[in-house]
């Protein structure tokens, strides 16, 4: 059995980072470093900030709240993910959502399970400086064709904004 012998370190302020949707997240580890086996990217969620509700069916996508809180919306309920706590989303393809409804940024660890989403984050946003905000693109024609298009070549759903409030 032959061992490895390079193990990945990260500096605190390495990592690329990249604007999503108004979130600024930071590239810790992806699928080229893991061989795909996993990714880890530490996000950045102002208040009312968050995706709005998808799904992913081919792969498993974990939080961790470092701080502040987000307000998590599946079909199974709303659940408060406050500092410490964990979410999971198994592979499979809930449909899920997150947003950050309080008046501090909420600061997440999220571990993918195996990469890719990473790939979709960096087709799908804009360099930022780690810890800056871009505002939220308008949501125009162009930019959810072009949302959507990505949502497809990477395996991923997007569902209408109050998806969850008509159920």
């Amino acid at each position: 059995m032959t061992r490895p012998t390079k193990i990945i370190t990260v500096d605190p302020t390495s990592g690329r980072e990249i604007s999503v949707v108004g979130d600024t997240y930071r590239l810790l580890l992806t699928g080229k470093e893991t061989d795909g086996a996993f990714a880890i990217i530490d996000m950045l969620i102002p208040p009312g900030g968050g995706p709005g509700p998808h799904a992913h069916a081919t792969f498993q996508e974990s939080f961790y709240i470092l701080e502040g809180e987000i307000v998590v919306r599946s079909a199974s309920g709303t659940y408060i993910a406050r500092k410490g706590a964990t979410v999971s989303i198994p592979r499979g393809g809930a449909i899920h959502s997150f947003k950050n409804e309080g008046a501090e940024t909420a600061h997440i660890l999220c571990m993918v399970v195996p990469s890719g989403l990473e790939e979709f984050f960096l087709e799908a946003g804009e360099p930022v400086e780690y810890g800056k905000f871009l505002p939220m693109p308008e949501m125009n024609e162009t930019w959810l064709s072009k949302m959507e298009a990505l949502a497809k070549k990477y395996n991923q759903e997007l569902f209408p904004p109050g998806y969850f409030d008509e159920k």
